[in-house]
C-alpha cells in the first residue's frame, strides 16, 4: 500500500509541475508582442533560445521550490512566487537595464546573439531565484 501513496504523490507533484511550468510559460508569453511560437515555426533560432530559456528558468525554480517544500500545497505556495519573481526580474532585465535597446524586436529579428544572451539570463536568474528558495 504504500507504493500506491508513493505513485500517488509522485503523480500529484508531477500535475502540479507541469501546470506551474505551462502557466508561467503562458505568463512569459504575455510579455512579449509577437507570437513565439509563430516565429519558431517560421525557423526563428533567436526566439526559440529566449524561449525556452525561460521554460528551463522556470523548471529550475519549480524544482527548487519542490525540492524544498513541506507538502504539495506549500510547493504551489513557493512555485507560485518563484515564477512571478522570475518574470518580475526578466521584465526588469529586459526593458529597464537595457532602455535603449529593444531586445525583444532583436529576437525578433532572429539576433541570435541576443536571443541566447537571454536563454542564458533565464537560466542564470532561476538558478538566484531557485537557490533563494531553499529553507
Amino acid at each position: 500500500m504504500e507504493y500506491i501513496q508513493n505513485f500517488t504523490d509522485f503523480a500529484i507533484y508531477v500535475s502540479v509541475g507541469g501546470i506551474l511550468l505551462l502557466i508561467g510559460a503562458i505568463l512569459f508569453s504575455l510579455t512579449t508582442k509577437f507570437s513565439e511560437v509563430k516565429l519558431i515555426n517560421e525557423g526563428n533560432v533567436a526566439v526559440a533560445l529566449k524561449l525556452y530559456g525561460k521554460v528551463l528558468g522556470l523548471a529550475i525554480v519549480i524544482y527548487s521550490a519542490f525540492s524544498n517544500s513541506l507538502d504539495v500545497k506549500d510547493a504551489l505556495i513557493w512555485g507560485c512566487i518563484g515564477i512571478v519573481t522570475q518574470i518580475v526580474v526578466y521584465v526588469v532585465i529586459e526593458y529597464i537595464f537595457t532602455p535603449k535597446t529593444n531586445l525583444a524586436k532583436k529576437v525578433e529579428e532572429g539576433n541570435v546573439a541576443v536571443g541566447l544572451s537571454l536563454f542564458s539570463i533565464s537560466i542564470a536568474v532561476g538558478l538566484v531565484i531557485a537557490g533563494s528558495l531553499t529553507y
